[in-house]
C-alpha cells in the first residue's frame, strides 16, 4: 500500500505545527545526562574505595556492598522527593546507573502504598523493575550454563 495523500488542510496543519513546535535542546540534554550520570558513578566509585580502605574489601568484593549502598541512597532520595527532581533535570543521566533501578522499585512501592503492604507495595513494587530482574537472572543462568559447558569441554569432563 502506498502512502496516503494528505488534504491541503492537513498539510497546512502540519506546517503550522512545525512552526510552533518547541525545539528540544538535545545537545544540552546529552551533556547534562553525561555529567550527572558521571557524577553518580563517581560517587559509586568513592563508596567502593570507602569499602576497600575501611573494611578491607578487595576490588572484586567491594562491588556488591557498593551496589547495595547506591540503591539504598537512591531509595532514600526518592522517598524524600529529591531523586525525582534530579531525574527531571538529568533525564537518562539519572536513570541509566544502578540508582535508576532503586528509583524504579521504590517509586512503584510509594505509589501503591495506599493499597496495603501485601497487595499494594508487594504486588506492584517490581512492575517497572521486574523485567530488569528477570532478564538479569535469566542472562546469568545462560552464561553459567555456557561457562560450565566450556569448562567441562576444555578440562575433559562429561
Amino acid at each position: 500500500m502506498g502512502k496516503e495523500q494528505k488534504s491541503p488542510e492537513q498539510k497546512e496543519y502540519d506546517q503550522l505545527q512545525k512552526k510552533h513546535e518547541k525545539k528540544r535542546p538535545i545537545l544540552r540534554n546529552c551533556i547534562v545526562a553525561f555529567f550527572v550520570g558521571g557524577t553518580i558513578c563517581l560517587i559509586g566509585q568513592a563508596i567502593s574505595f570507602f569499602y576497600i580502605y575501611f573494611f578491607n574489601f578487595t576490588e572484586q568484593t567491594a562491588g556488591n556492598p557498593t551496589v547495595a549502598t547506591m540503591i539504598f541512597i537512591a531509595m532514600l532520595l526518592t522517598g524524600f522527593g529529591v531523586y525525582d527532581r534530579i531525574g527531571q533535570f538529568a533525564g537518562a543521566g539519572s536513570a541509566v546507573p544502578i540508582t535508576g533501578f532503586g528509583n524504579a522499585v521504590i517509586s512503584s512501592a510509594i505509589e501503591h502504598r495506599t493499597e496495603g503492604f501485601v497487595l499494594g507495595v508487594g504486588g506492584n513494587m517490581f512492575k517497572l523493575a521486574g523485567s530488569v530482574i528477570l532478564f538479569g537472572v535469566f542472562s546469568a543462568f545462560v552464561v553459567a550454563i555456557i561457562k560450565t559447558i566450556i569448562i567441562q569441554w576444555f578440562l575433559g569432563g562429561f
